[in-house]
């Protein structure tokens, strides 16, 4: 979600000061990403200095190279933001975990700054829909002042949905940090040494240096600086003579998306149809171990109570039966004129139903259940391969779910509670479901993750997301394996060990906050930033910039306007004006990309005209550059 308001002034002119309110996962890395990545000033605003992540925010503070700076307050309310700069500040973020403080902290400082950028985390999507609509309403009535147009705006994210697609981009393709513009997605990828390019590569980022990852944005990739060092989009003779020992780091485009579709039935007759469901469902649960051993016992009792009822009224043998089914399902008239035989057996059989009645409701309620559940469920076909399991369909797994199904990967889910939100799409888009326990012996193997390529665990639990993980390499030490955890230094240590103890199969963990961070960051940064590619220890940032005006790029060729470790034009569009209502293409802090479309693979002797808007990857000092004109310092340790 985000909002559609679009307003500029000078880069230059505007403090770049920022304010983050909040202590969890998600503030800790929004402020790394802003001070080490991006080079801004950061104030946070901790509750508390000993809860969730504040004694991680606070060794950032103590760290003498870092301009991050603290302030405890209980509540984000007037005076804390006052206190916190929020009048001067350029952007604000609120990543409370409860929507209603983060509304009442948004509403508070957009009266005490009306120009500021905010970003507000929320949970209920309509609810941030209508304050996005309410805080730009404000814009529009305070933002101008005289013949200045201030750089404002409001933007609502969801970690969950800025996670999304790098999970799908993890599980479809691989490493890499993805970035969507017009339906399309693009992720950097490395291609190793001497590797021939791609018909999907699109620009060389970066030269890797010769200790670098095999993903350079991991948090354990070295950092070798100098002539051997990783450089940022590198001229051309570097990228060619480099790439044959270092490496390099390439924009790949991945995949356009289309909205997922359900399968389209053959054309069958409906008997048909129907025969064919009716073959593949599940019978065999009515002949479980539980229900033939209870239907079993019961048999045996009838039978026992049969014979003594023909010792004892010599009769047709239909008769000896059918008398002590009735009495044990106490169908049958009181025996009060038969003989004392008939009457004793009468009793045994009552007291006998007591006690094997419940036995077997309780036996076929389960199968009955059973039988429902595997019904739902779709198992795989025998001959699937090359696929991707899916484990766990709550809020991140079923968007997951969604975007994979708009791909032409194959997907099969397993997800133990029948209830949960996403088992209605996995039916739906007609996915192989299993409604089983992941963990449960057999299920992965039902799910053939020996044969599949890679495997996403995004269940609740982190204990159990590594258990899962462990089995499936156990079966398949090469599948790729990305799975969500909760805790930020758990990720990290569970990637490297796996790493270690799997070196020819890939490993990715990481954790909502961590992959949600650049999209917070290049939301606050503004919105002519779309998003921020960590690698190694520096970082790209990938912009849209109009040609108009600018000294850099107007009249020039995209390979004059190319400058070496600053910035490279990577596609060039219309420069169209944002609307104020309607369909729109977001990515990273969620700029919107009007029609008509961006042409990716331009010819480098193409002239940038006026009317001309381009997508330009750059280094931080090369933003400074673009949005300025003013050079920053060599050596700006920001850059």
């Amino acid at each position: 979600m985000t909002s559609t308001l679009h307003l500029h002034m000078p880069f230059g002119q505007r403090s770049q000061h920022m304010v983050i309110c909040g202590d969890d996962g998600l503030a800790h890395r929004l402020a790394v990403t802003l001070d080490a990545v991006c080079g801004e000033a950061v104030t946070v605003v901790l509750p508390s200095r000993r809860e969730g992540h504040a004694p991680e925010i606070a060794a950032l503070h103590r760290d003498p190279q870092s301009p991050v700076e603290l302030l405890v307050a209980a509540r984000p309310d007037e005076q804390t933001l006052r206190a916190a700069g929020v009048e001067q500040a350029a952007a604000l973020a609120l990543t409370y975990r409860d929507d209603q403080v983060n509304v009442t902290a948004a509403l508070l400082a957009r009266t005490l700054n009306p120009t500021i950028r905010l970003v507000i985390r929320m949970y209920n999507r309509e609810r941030g829909k209508h304050l996005e609509r309410l805080l730009d309403r404000a814009v529009l009535a305070l933002g101008r002042t005289e013949d200045t147009v201030l750089d404002m705006s409001t933007t609502v994210l969801s970690d969950t949905d800025t996670a999304v697609p790098e999970l799908v981009s993890a599980a479809a393709v691989g490493q890499g940090h993805t970035l969507q513009v017009e339906g399309q997605v693009f992720r950097g990828v490395v291609r190793p040494a001497r590797t021939p390019l791609r018909s999907a590569d699109l620009a060389t980022l970066a030269v890797l240096s010769g200790a670098h990852q095999d993903d350079p944005a991991s948090e354990d990739s070295p950092e070798t600086p100098g002539e051997e060092g990783t450089q940022l989009l590198p001229d051309t003779f570097t990228a060619y003579h480099r790439q044959f020992t270092h490496g390099r780091l390439m924009l790949e485009e991945v995949t356009h998306h289309h909205p997922p579709e359900a399968p389209q039935r053959d054309r069958r007759s409906y008997g048909a149809w129907l025969r064919d469901r009716l073959a593949h469902l599940p019978w065999t649960v009515f002949l479980s171990r539980e229900i033939i051993a209870v239907f079993g016992a019961l048999a045996a009792i009838v039978a026992i109570l049969a014979v003594a009822t023909v010792l004892a009224e010599p009769g047709p043998l239909w008769k000896s039966v059918y008398l002590p089914l009735l009495d044990i399902f106490t169908m049958g008239d009181p025996a009060t004129d038969e003989s004392p035989a008939r009457r004793v057996l009468q009793l045994i059989a009552g007291f006998v139903g007591l006690a094997v009645l419940p036995l077997v409701v309780a036996a076929t309620m389960n199968a009955t259940e059973a039988f429902r559940k595997a019904s739902v469920g779709h198992p795989p076909a025998e001959d699937l391969a090359d696929h991707i399991v899916l484990v766990g369909l709550g809020k991140i797994g079923t968007r997951v779910l969604a975007q994979l199904r708009t791909t032409e990967h194959r997907v099969v889910v397993i997800e133990r509670d029948p209830q949960a939100r996403g088992v209605a799409l996995a039916r739906e888009l007609d996915v192989p479901l299993l409604l089983e326990d992941a963990g449960a012996p057999g299920v992965l193997d039902r799910a053939r993750i020996r044969q599949s390529k890679s495997l996403l665990v995004l269940t609740r639990d982190d204990g159990e997301n590594l258990d899962i993980v462990m089995a499936a390499r156990e079966s398949n030490p090469r599948v790729r394996v990305v799975m969500r955890l909760y805790d930020d230094d758990f990720a990290a240590t569970v990637s490297r060990t796996m790493r270690a103890s799997y070196p020819d199969a890939t490993t990715r963990s990481r954790s909502v906050s961590a992959m949600a961070a650049p999209a917070f960051a290049a939301a606050m940064m503004g919105r002519h930033v779309l998003g921020i590619m960590p690698v190694e220890r520096g970082s790209l940032l990938f912009t849209t910039v109009d040609v108009a005006g600018h000294p850099e790029l107007e009249g020039r060729s995209i390979h004059q306007a190319f400058r070496e470790n600053e910035w490279r034009v990577l596609a060039v569009g219309p420069a169209t004006t944002p609307q104020s209502s309607g369909p729109s293409d977001t990515l990273g802090g969620g700029l919107r990309l009007d029609r008509p479309g961006f042409d990716w693979r331009p010819s480098h002797g193409r002239t940038l005209r006026a009317g001309d808007r381009v997508v330009v990857a750059s280094t931080r000092r090369g933003l400074d550059f673009l949005m300025t004109g003013v050079q920053p310092h060599p050596a700006d340790p920001r850059t």
